[in-house]
């Protein structure tokens, strides 16, 4: 499953239809109890009559003594918010069951039995958007991570897996189209009613059930595996969508190649379905055949979709086939070892998208990503280790440090393998464990047999939370260059000493005079602290650690500004040439925000700044794709994190001052680029990507510079523009400034693309993120548009989880900012429970900020806190963010 993908950094009455009064102390799950399941089910019949109203489910299951588990005269089949209607065992009706909570328990008397369930749903209350749900007159569902048990009663946890046969009958003019897992069998007739029977081969746990019905339309195509085998693929979407699943249906294909040629992984069923959904809780789901989208990840065109879209497409159809192997053939033991499917998968979307597009621009992106959600995580209330050992709410857990973190740890493994190395291990690991529920611990010992590797102490990174410090020495001693490393793991919630970790750090050692090294190397710091020494320097080099992001890690050096500007000017690699640059803004940001520097100093600093950025700007060497990330200055909720007691208006007020600088000094050079930029025409080629990208961020410059000459030239861009990143980006510069422009081209927006959906999105998200002085009032404005619902997850996450990414109206100084994220969370969690409590974290920074900013943070967290019948996903995260 994709978690629903947002930006790294910005620059009414509703129906409570589904609030289900949840506990406001669940207990407690631990990983130490897990125990395997005392009944096998390895088949399951389901029997639907769809309705949106009414749905009525017949489920037979076929159940025997697990030889791997204690025997138990019972067995438990979850349930939430279902009631049965009847029960049978071996064909017989039977009593002889109670009701514990919302479960179902039965006493059966023989080895193996067959029990009857009949359940009748309403998917039309289902807000919750969990289970079998409608939207916009279709049926879908979504079970992870437990959903089905809101289907019928079922033991819902990932370690029981079945072979599902599913037969589906309705009206034939509401649900034309039946979808469901696996291959269709057969189907018929019955006057107005039409039904469809599916089968799937591979047994699967019930979070990767899937059913979809309504009135849709495909983009249909083919790929021949490497076999030789014919896949039908099928993208399925509402009639007026059609013309917008091209680039999804060639993503996917290349997904399907890609995964054999790198991975040697061939798909294994003789159809692949996918089906957009407008209303969904997450970004996408992996459904064993049948993959249920976010349309935000599937729908896409130049004149609707940004180049960011188009990336976010690609991925997150490349992710969700990927799980094919990584998660679906090989699922998890338990909710514990989510990472076991995850954090591998979405390495295998980043390598994939590496791949089709910039490897170091890509590269750079999803350090940018995990800097922004993950290590804000590590270092706060919520910080877990990719591998919990508890929760009370299993949705509360799928986060940037299962994802994120989680890919870069098996990233590490792949460095200290090797490439070649690595596959042979993955390959072990699928042939070993295929058609298993596993874990993360299995898939470690894959690799070390695969690869020879000693991993022994490695296994810390999956139990210790918290972001490694590497504190960095390079001294100069006779010819040697001496490179002391000390390694410190942070205390965590429950967590306190740690044990030092096995980090990879890629090293490269620069000859000042010539600005070139002999070669990088890898070296693994394994201990607390160690020393390593390099020979044949006469005079002291200039060090370049941690190239390629090799280890999530936080390198903390004393670093000279010219040292820096050496490198932001000559490092071959491009990751560790941004992270100079940036390093060299942050350092003059921060010290400027804690009122560190004198004007000289000041002043210092911006001539070096704006000296290396126009290297940039004249390095003929550069694809403007790099250009852009190394023209990028480092986000305000990034420079936050770099401070104990932060205070972000002082933190903007520094940022937009150096902007402004910047804008001022470079204009001739960056209007010469933006002119340079804006001749070519549109196309999909890394070039004009690149471009476009240079023309945003060039206004971004201007607009700090001069407002109005900004506004200008973004309405004229906006009015010239043939595709959505053009017109796109010079809105976002629009929002930011009150004048004339601002007001005609947003009227503008929003009345072009009425209608669609995905594209006013942006329009709320945009003015949500902008720098305009009244932006908490547009918020306000915006949440009593008519087109804003609280029942969609896309539309508020727009809305509202842009202002929560938006450092200078969110903290807002009187506490304004916090109040409204606070009163959203309140009146959403009876309605999606799972949404709201998404939103808690960023008031969860409350330790971070400065005195006045932290006790109204608090101050709104012990509200949500005080509130009754919170959700269980709601409640969990507000506590652990109170501590």
């Amino acid at each position: 499953m994709d978690i629903a993908r947002t930006p790294a950094t910005p620059d009414g009455n509703v129906e409570m239809a589904d609030a289900a009064v949840e506990p406001k102390d669940p207990p407690e799950i631990r990983r130490e109890d897990y125990r395997p399941f005392a009944w096998l089910v390895p088949e399951i019949r389901l029997d639907f009559e769809l309705g949106l109203d009414s749905t009525r489910v017949r489920a037979k299951l076929t159940v025997a003594h697990n030889d791997k588990a204690p025997h138990s005269p019972t067995i438990r089949l979850n349930g939430d918010g279902i009631v049965p209607t009847s029960v049978t065992v071996d064909g017989s009706p039977t009593q002889a069951y109670a009701m514990d909570g919302d479960d179902l328990i039965l006493t059966l008397d023989g080895k193996a039995h067959e029990i009857g369930i009949e359940t009748e749903i309403d998917p039309s209350a289902n807000s919750q958007l969990m289970g079998l749900y409608a939207s916009s007159g279709m049926l879908c569902t979504q079970c992870e991570s437990e959903g089905f048990r809101r289907i019928t009663f079922f033991p819902d946890r990932p370690d029981v897996l079945s072979t599902y046969t599913v037969r589906m009958s309705g009206p034939k003019d509401q649900f034309p189209i039946l979808l469901c897992n696996g291959n269709k069998v057969a189907t018929g007739e019955d006057g107005d009613t039409h039904w469809a029977e599916w089968h799937d081969p591979w047994p699967k746990p019930s979070y990767l059930f899937a059913l979809v019905a309504g009135d849709l339309v495909a983009r249909s195509d083919s790929f021949t595996t490497m076999n030789g085998r014919e896949v039908e693929l099928n993208v399925w979407v509402r009639e007026g969508d059609l013309d917008r699943t091209e680039h999804a249906m060639e993503s996917l294909k290349r997904s399907m190649k890609w995964d054999e040629e790198t991975f040697g992984r061939e798909y294994d069923l003789d159809l692949y379905n996918i089906v957009a959904v407008s209303d969904f809780n997450m970004g996408a789901m992996e459904n064993k055949g049948l993959n249920v989208f976010n349309t935000k990840y599937v729908l896409a065109d130049p004149e609707t979709a940004t180049d960011g879209d188009f990336d976010g497409v690609e991925g997150v159809i490349g992710h969700e086939y990927f799980h094919n192997w990584s998660g679906n053939r090989i699922t998890c033991r338990d909710w514990f070892q989510l990472s076991l499917k995850e954090g591998f998968t979405v390495l295998r979307d980043q390598l994939f998208s590496q791949d089709m597009g910039s490897e170091p621009v890509k590269r750079i992106e999803d350090v940018r990503v995990l800097r922004a959600a993950q290590f804000p995580e590590d270092s706060g209330p919520l910080a877990h280790p990719i591998r919990p050992d508890s929760y009370r709410e299993i949705s509360n857990f799928y986060t940037a440090t299962v994802y994120n973190k989680g890919a870069e740890v098996i990233r590490m493994m792949r460095t200290m393998a090797g490439e070649e190395a690595f596959r042979k291990g993955t390959d072990l690991y699928f042939d070993r464990h295929d058609g298993e529920a596993a874990t993360c611990e299995d898939f470690i010992k894959a690799i070390e047999d695969g690869v020879g590797l000693d991993l022994t102490q490695f296994r810390l990174w999956y139990s210790q939370a918290g972001t490694p410090k590497i504190v960095v020495d390079l001294s100069h001693e006779g010819e040697e260059a001496v490179l002391k490393l000390t390694q410190m793991v942070p205390v965590t919630p429950g967590q306190g000493d740690k044990k030092p970790m096995p980090i990879p750090l890629k090293i490269a050692l620069f000859d000042r005079d010539s600005g070139t090294h002999s070669g990088e190397q890898l070296i693994i710091l394994d201990k607390a602290s160690d020393t390593f020494r390099f020979a044949g320097f006469a005079d002291k080099p200039v060090l370049s650690i941690n190239r390629t992001f090799s280890a999530p890690v936080t390198i903390q050096r004393d670093t000279l500004r010219s040292d820096l500007v050496f490198l932001a000017q000559n490092d071959d690699d491009p990751f560790a040439r941004y992270e100079a640059m940036q390093d060299l803004m942050v350092g003059h940001l921060v010290a400027a925000s804690k009122g560190e520097l004198s004007d000289s100093e000041r002043e210092a600093g911006h001539i070096d700044i704006v000296g290396a950025l126009r290297s940039v700007i004249e390095d003929e060497a550069l694809d403007d794709l790099m250009r852009g990330e190394l023209l990028l200055m480092p986000s305000q909720t990034y420079l936050a994190e770099q401070m104990s007691a932060a205070d972000p208006a002082r933190i903007h007020e520094e940022r937009e001052a150096l902007k402004r600088v910047i804008g001022c000094e470079l204009q001739d050079e960056m209007h010469a680029l933006y002119d340079r930029a804006a001749t070519l025409p549109f196309s999909h080629s890394a070039e004009a990507k690149g471009a476009r990208k240079l023309k945003t961020l060039i206004l971004t410059y201007a607009a700090a510079h001069d407002p109005q000459k900004a506004a200008e030239l973004a309405a004229h861009q906006y009015d010239g523009s043939d595709n959505m990143t053009d017109r796109q980006g010079a809105l976002m510069v629009l929002t930011g400034i009150d004048s004339a422009e601002r007001t005609g081209k947003l009227l503008d927006f929003y009345n072009r693309y009425q209608g669609n959906a995905l594209v006013i999105d942006k329009w709320f998200a945009l003015q949500a993120s902008s720098l305009h002085p009244k932006v908490i009032e547009h918020v306000k404005a915006l949440a009593d548009h008519p087109d804003f619902t609280l029942k969609n997850p896309n539309r508020v996450r727009s809305l509202f989880m842009a202002f929560a990414g938006n450092p200078h109206g969110f903290h807002a100084a009187d506490g304004e900012g916090y109040r409204l994220i606070a009163d959203l969370i309140l009146e959403l969690d009876p309605i999606n429970a799972q949404t709201a409590a998404r939103f808690v974290p960023a008031l969860g920074r409350w330790r971070k900020l400065e005195p006045g900013r932290s006790a109204l943070m608090r101050e709104q967290l012990e509200r949500i806190a005080a509130a009754p019948k919170l959700s269980r996903d709601t409640f969990e995260q507000v506590t652990r963010s109170l501590g």
